[in-house]
């Protein structure tokens, strides 16, 4: 006998997957890893830090 199937959870379960492979595909296109965040966020405190003392009263 054939397997009595849900339509409507058929047709969520693949758009989360759908959805799922979305989004890994977004992390790897546009994500950045730790060192690279650490990275940037310590030369813009540094920029930050260097504008501040240049700035008159």
């Amino acid at each position: 006998m054939v397997e009595i199937v849900n339509l409507r959870r058929a047709r969520k379960a693949k758009a989360r997957q759908e959805k799922e492979a979305q989004a890994a595909e977004n992390r790897v296109r546009h994500g950045r890893s730790k060192i690279e965040s650490d990275a940037r966020r310590r030369e813009n405190m540094v920029n930050e830090r260097e504008i501040d003392g240049k700035k008159l009263d």
